[in-house]
């Protein structure tokens, strides 16, 4: 059970200014967004933060939702987690891929350009931080500067979203529920105090 009620839609004035496009994109507002709405300001740099991160750039769609999933389990959010892997789903990685992420190093499935993304968000996670400048050596084979400036946005973002929703214990909403039951219970993975009352 969530540590702070997150308010219902009907509470929040400027919602469709705030949230409208999220309701046209995933299809509903997360409560980890509809908590932070008791700060509309907080809110909206937030959500100007996340489009930045996650939907500019020319990084592949695919790739950022994998890296904000590995950073997100690296560091033990189980609300992020799930959410991401709802994410990567929606941009067609399919639950074998999502569910073997922690074995990047070793699977065939990821090519050497996604292993050094995921090795850099697993690595950043981390506290402390474990990135050192071998990382960004593997990095420089593969992506330009503008685009590692993007995966760590994506990991950056996902830092504050993972310390949100665990200090919170924001609840899950369904769909991330059903695609983490789906795809990461093999892992092990529950919704443990993000789960519903």
């Amino acid at each position: 059970m969530s540590n702070l009620r997150p308010l219902d839609p009907d509470e929040i004035e400027e919602f469709d200014e705030l949230f409208g496009e999220l309701v046209a994109l995933a299809g509903f507002v997360p409560n980890s967004m509809l908590t932070m709405a008791r700060r509309p300001n907080l809110a909206r740099g937030f959500n100007a933060l996340a489009i930045a991160a996650l939907r500019e750039g020319t990084v592949d769609d695919a790739l950022k939702a994998m890296v904000a999933h590995m950073s997100s389990a690296a560091a033990g959010c189980l609300y992020c987690e799930a959410h991401t892997a709802a994410t990567a789903s929606g941009r067609g990685v399919d639950d074998d891929r999502i569910q073997a992420i922690w074995d990047f190093e070793r699977d065939d499935r990821f090519s050497d350009a996604e292993r050094a993304a995921l090795r850099l968000a697993r690595d950043a996670a981390q506290v402390p931080n474990a990135v050192t400048s071998a990382h960004f050596d593997d990095l420089h084979e593969h992506f330009d500067d503008g685009e590692i400036v993007e995966l760590v946005g994506v990991i950056a973002t996902f830092g504050f979203l993972n310390r949100w929703n665990d200090t919170f214990a924001t609840t899950l909403e369904a769909h991330p529920t059903t695609v983490a039951e789906r795809a990461l219970a093999g892992r092990g993975w529950t919704a443990g105090k993000h789960g519903s009352a």
